[in-house]
């Protein structure tokens, strides 16, 4: 097994390389690409060829499974969903707002996954943002502001009745499940302490956080989008270029992410497993 750590500045994203992930891990190396996945936000694994239960297989070395409330999984493997766009699909794409998975339930995602099986000529990047050097890089003044600040958390906006998907009018191959059930909200703390590392970090993003605890919308809404504007700096993204065969996991603790389009008239499969994590603190 060999590692090779990030050159960009983001500090996001450790390749690791003569490794079969189909086969077998030891307790040894569980621990080696655990701790290279925690300390690095984003672990890539090229060249790997898998089957739908080897990849369920090595995702259950990281933990249980996570719930997927509104997306449709297989029928044959109840816990991976086709992230699927068709060349013909005029609905945008996928993820392509800066978010992190399911930060509305109780015990969000700890990891998700993706696993590449057609990937386009063009396009279809994913974009990932460091949340913990984020956090380390604001000033005093601004992390003591923050620091005891609490976020309301909802799935009503892409996922309502009336939210995004439920209204855009375009036929998709990926199956969505728009509900009422997105309009309850979760309280989460702004700062989250990372368990495994001790790091904080920023923990909300665009899509899923509405509102901050105790200040008016005004007051709420200027002051999330300053740190999102710091959030989405260059120096904190790490752009991954995709290639077929190759398993990614990032760290919904550490970092959010969004997908790029740019691939209208090619087809694109991925498959998705999310690791259930815990409540923040």
């Amino acid at each position: 097994m060999e590692f090779m750590l990030p050159t960009n500045s983001s500090n996001l994203g450790v390749q690791i390389q003569n490794i079969n992930i189909a086969e077998t891990l030891n307790d040894s190396e569980v621990s080696n690409v655990r701790e290279q996945w925690v300390n690095y936000g984003v672990a890539v694994f090229p060249n790997q060829t898998l089957t739908l239960k080897q990849y369920e297989d090595f995702s259950q070395l990281f933990g249980p499974f996570g719930k997927e409330p509104f997306l449709i999984p297989m029928q044959e493997h109840p816990h991976i969903v086709k992230v699927h766009r068709k060349p013909y699909e005029e609905a945008a794409h996928f993820g392509g707002a800066w978010h992190s998975d399911w930060s509305f339930q109780h015990e969000p995602p700890s990891a998700t996954m993706l696993y590449s099986e057609i990937i386009p000529p063009v396009g279809g990047d994913t974009l990932f943002a460091n949340t913990a050097d984020a956090y380390d890089d604001l000033g005093k003044e601004l992390k003591e502001k923050i620091k005891d600040l609490r976020c309301i958390h909802s799935a009503k906006l892409p996922y309502a009745k009336d939210g995004v998907y439920a209204t855009e009018g375009k036929k998709r191959t990926m199956q969505i499940h728009t509900s009422d059930e997105a309009n309850k909200t979760m309280s989460h703390p702004l700062v989250r302490t990372h368990r495994e590392t001790g790091r904080k970090t920023l923990f909300i993003n665009p899509v899923y956080t509405i509102e901050i605890e105790g200040l008016s919308k005004e007051d709420s809404d200027s002051l999330l989008f300053e740190l999102y504007i710091h959030m989405a700096q260059e120096k904190y993204i790490y752009r991954h270029q995709w290639q077929p065969n190759m398993l990614i996991m990032w760290d919904n603790r550490t970092v959010m992410h969004m997908a790029e389009g740019g691939y209208d008239g090619h087809e694109r499969l991925l498959h998705r497993i999310t690791i259930a994590g815990d409540a923040t603190q």
